[in-house]
């Protein structure tokens, strides 16, 4: 799945690049109210929360958005950010339309670095970022490409994935280079659908994007379905890849083969319970992950993903339950609006393939005998750096991270939780800062980008 480029060729895939707007028709606006309007709800359970998302707080976001949402205006700061297609091939597949928005940077020495969200996330994780990627006299630089308007908080009471399907946007930002995925929208082609379209096919269409767009060499940042992407990018183009930083630290047990006095150190460790109070937290909340308690979708997605695939496409109200109990569970102190939940799901609703099709990954990924999930996490030469927030689903403890390459920099929150991007961003900033500004783990290791 190597991808071979000359200088030719790239120019040419350059020249491919055209501008894009978004643009929902009123036509698809007016059918999502009427499915809003013909909606039923469950009865509410004593239980409530523990039951998954309560149907007050649905039927109250299902109300707001039938007819006080107003998707235009959001869709008119989306369209602030400068979004691009362009057609990539990836074998076996066909060509792909791929959606991305790309920002570059007013400083020559600019790193390019791909960037991949969490689930269920999309490209509005970013946002949250771009504020603090500006111009630094201590570190690379950054730009800020979209604010966020301020609303009141919406009325989240409780706690309970889903990950984008091919989605691409490249930021290029000043000081480094940003690509994250982005939503396709209803009516677009698209032909990944097909079946087998695993990891190291989503990693081929990112690279094969950064290579059109003139990036030989780049670093990447991940989270979630990002982690696995981001490593997989590692594993197969080591020779671009230059270094990954990642907020879902999820390390495997150090291997004996691969690391033997790592393994053995480790294992006494384990044995004796020589953790710090904060490993042995997050060891408790990965074993009740592990249970099931937030993963339950995981067993069916990962068998019979097209199953749950109708109920999500055909119903809004769905839709909004599955996405919205996730939001509100899997962050920490975040108070998120109405508006901010309800532009997150319509990015997927109105995606290309539907959103059932975001469940295909997990079983595809099941299934890749050749790359199963936990070789990904093997040894890989690039410097590593990893941020730990307190209520991520699984952060394992950080005498395990250096079996899976050479760890540079790690740091931990105080607060946050699975979409850390969004919740704490400053922190991942800070992350990026530190490990490829000047004295860092990461500084210069892309060829005539130092950030500066």
């Amino acid at each position: 799945m190597k991808l071979r480029f000359n200088k030719g060729e790239m120019a040419m895939e350059m020249d491919t690049v055209r501008p894009f707007k978004i643009d929902i028709p009123d036509a698809s606006l007016e059918r999502l109210h009427k499915k809003l309007e013909l909606a039923d709800f469950p009865e509410e359970p004593e239980a409530g929360p523990d039951y998954g998302a309560t149907v007050s707080d649905v039927k109250r976001l299902a109300a707001y958005w039938k007819d006080g949402f107003d998707w235009k205006k959001q869709e008119a700061k989306l369209n602030e950010l400068p979004h691009f297609k362009t057609m990539v091939e990836v074998d076996g597949f066909g060509e792909l339309d791929m959606h991305f928005l790309h920002q570059k940077s007013n400083v020559p020495g600019a790193i390019p670095l791909l960037l991949w969200n969490s689930g269920p996330g999309s490209f509005l994780e970013v946002t949250h970022l771009l504020p603090l990627l500006k111009d630094s006299v201590d570190g690379p630089s950054f730009h800020r490409v979209y604010r966020k308007e301020d609303s009141e908080p919406g009325d989240i009471r409780y706690c309970g994935a889903f990950s984008p399907k091919l989605w691409l946007q490249l930021r290029h930002v000043k000081g480094t280079y940003l690509t994250h995925p982005l939503v396709l929208l209803k009516g677009e082609p698209t032909n990944t659908s097909k079946k087998g379209f695993a990891i190291p096919h989503y990693a081929a269409s990112l690279h094969k994007i950064m290579l059109a767009l003139g990036y030989n060499e780049y670093v990447t940042q991940g989270g979630d379905w990002g982690f696995f992407i981001t490593r997989a990018l590692a594993h197969l183009y080591p020779t671009h890849v230059k270094a990954l930083h990642t907020n879902w630290p999820y390390a495997p047990f150090p291997s004996i083969k691969s690391s033997p006095l790592l393994a053995a150190v480790s294992m006494i460790k384990h044995g004796l319970g020589f953790y710090t109070t904060r490993e042995a937290s997050d060891i408790a909340r990965a074993k009740e992950t592990a249970k099931g308690q937030e993963t339950g979708y995981l067993p069916l997605l990962s068998t019979k993903p097209l199953t749950l695939s109708f109920s999500l496409n055909d119903s809004p109200v769905g839709l909004l339950a599955f996405i919205y109990e996730k939001l509100a569970c899997w962050t920490d102190v975040y108070e998120w609006t109405d508006d901010e939940i309800l532009t997150w799901i319509s990015i997927y609703y109105f995606s290309t393939a539907g959103p059932g099709a975001a469940a295909y990954i997990y079983k595809e990924a099941r299934d890749d005998k050749v790359w199963p999930l936990r070789r990904f996490q093997n040894w890989v030469r690039q410097p590593l750096g990893f941020r730990y927030f307190p209520r991520e689903l699984a952060s394992l403890p950080k005498g395990w991270l250096a079996g899976m390459g050479t760890v540079v920099l790690v740091g931990e929150s105080e607060k946050g939780g699975h979409f850390g991007a969004w919740e704490f961003p400053e922190d991942i900033v800070e992350d990026l800062k530190k490990m490829f500004g000047k004295g860092g783990g990461a500084f210069g290791l892309v060829e005539g980008k130092s950030g500066y």
